[in-house]
């Protein structure tokens, strides 16, 4: 297997496991327009007016109202859809739907919004992640996604963008009991991959990520920052073992005798 180098540290890793928003695919691209549709349609539904999407799921919207940015640690970023849907249902049910009503027209406007995004397929690939993701492939080091989504939208998100090939393993929210920040995923998706814990790198742009990953004794948890946050990222992953702002600083090489686990 090759060593894993960032920030001139190696690590002799045996398997990758990859978030999956924000870590392969550019977030605001997917989520922000899905965000929009899905309370677009919900709001246009009920009895009253309903708070700001910024202030319900975390996100960050421009002059025009469009999402631009997203809180790393928020609920849009961090969690599931099921929780997502409670958080809007209860504005239903604050305005005077009983709690049935609710929940019925936030999965109606749910199916909307997936109909929509399944006409336009607003998927983006982040920059370099293609590269890496061949890179590992080429050298047959076993890679897996481990998400907060569905497992189902997973595995069609990753087929939209042509990447499933990839991955030996997609766990999404609804394969386990317990999702981000405890270990579960994790657990499972190396169950799945034949791998200790301690041999695979978690990637991922939350520090539920990291968290996650350090629960279960990764060898290392590599958070995904913003170059242009500069020292926020540390802020934003105080759990996470390395920081990166780009898939440029993360390389593969041919194992030698000197490569090291991560001691920290």
């Amino acid at each position: 297997m090759p060593d894993l180098i960032i920030n001139k540290m190696r690590y002799a890793v045996k398997g990758i496991l990859f978030d999956k928003d924000g870590t392969l695919l550019d977030f605001i691209s997917l989520w922000g327009c899905w965000s929009e549709s899905l309370y677009r349609n919900y709001a246009s539904r009920l009895p009253g007016e309903i708070v700001p999407l910024s202030e319900l799921w975390g996100t960050v919207h421009d002059a025009e109202g469009l999402t631009c940015d997203y809180h790393r640690n928020g609920p849009l970023a961090m969690g599931s859809i099921h929780d997502l849907l409670a958080i809007l249902a209860w504005q239903g049910y604050r305005l005077g739907l009983s709690w049935g009503d609710a929940i019925r027209l936030t999965r109606e406007s749910k199916e909307l919004a997936d109909a929509e995004m399944e006409l336009i397929r607003p998927v983006n690939p982040l920059p370099g992640i293609l590269d890496l993701l061949q890179q590992c492939h080429e050298r047959g080091l076993p890679m897996g996604i481990v998400t907060a989504d569905e497992t189902s939208e997973a595995m069609k998100h990753m087929k939209w963008m042509g990447i499933d090939h990839f991955f030996q393993v997609i766990i999404g929210n609804d394969q386990v009991e317990r999702g981000k920040p405890y270990p579960d995923m994790v657990e499972k998706a190396c169950l799945a991959m034949g791998l200790a814990a301690n041999e695979v790198v978690v990637i991922g742009d939350t520090n539920g990520d990291m968290q996650m990953g350090n629960a279960v004794g990764a060898l290392v948890t590599i958070g995904l920052g913003n170059a242009a946050t500069g020292a926020a990222n540390e802020q934003m992953l105080p759990d996470a073992k390395v920081i990166i702002t780009s898939y440029a600083q993360v390389q593969l090489e041919t194992s030698t005798h000197m490569s090291i686990e991560s001691t920290v």
